[in-house]
């Protein structure tokens, strides 16, 4: 049976997050808040989890997953030969509703898909979801929703649709319902916006004036 905590009162946010992170490092699934929607993820480390995580969700086998990360400093561990583009989206954007494709560290042993050697990387604004990220290091994160239903701006929405797959639910209230995170790939020389959401393409171009749209 999951359990479910009230991220609003203080001491059961304590126990709360106490509880997340040890099931993020037996391999189980967790359901946080973000500054967009609620997102359900594990141990981006964890085959065991990120299996689970697949099959919760109905994804197929080998689905790229996106990791959330705790810190910017993170992304110096994860990323291999960071761009100038990357490192000035990262500085001016995080934590936030930007997701940065970086290069991955060849020798990570992970299993988050075929992402060719990349990985998609962010920090989301949100207290809860930093504290629990900073205990647990990278998770494995995505929408809490099932394939091909609408993400969840409430844990209730999330409950409803994940139910008992997901050990332990951090109820924060109502979320922002904001879009979900901008993509932009900084992989290479110049970057590449994959999909356009909270963050817009000329604020992005602000910071970096060489992002190009993908088509």
């Amino acid at each position: 049976m999951s359990l479910v905590f009230d991220m609003t009162d203080p001491a059961e946010r304590v126990r709360g997050l106490d509880a997340a992170t040890s099931a993020v490092r037996r391999g189980d699934l967790v359901v946080l808040p973000t500054d967009t929607v609620y997102g359900v993820g594990t141990d981006a480390f964890g085959t065991t989890g990120v299996s689970r995580l697949r099959a919760a969700k109905g994804m197929p086998a080998g689905a790229p997953l996106p990791v959330l990360v705790g810190s910017p400093t993170t992304m110096e561990g994860l990323g291999y030969g960071l761009t100038k583009a990357a490192r000035s989206l990262v500085e001016a954007f995080w934590p936030g509703a930007l997701t940065v494709v970086v290069k991955a560290q060849p020798t990570l042993a992970w299993d988050i898909g075929g992402t060719d050697g990349r990985v998609a990387l962010r920090m989301p604004l949100h207290p809860v979801a930093i504290e629990l990220l900073r205990a647990t290091g990278p998770m494995a994160v995505t929408g809490a929703n099932l394939a091909q239903r609408p993400q969840p701006a409430t844990c209730l929405q999330a409950r409803d649709q994940l139910g008992d797959s997901v050990t332990v639910y951090l109820d924060a209230g109502i979320g922002l319902d904001l879009p979900p995170s901008t993509v932009v790939d900084a992989s290479g020389e110049v970057p590449v916006v994959l999909r356009v959401g909270a963050v817009t393409v000329d604020t992005l171009r602000e910071v970096c004036p060489q992002v190009v749209e993908g088509q």
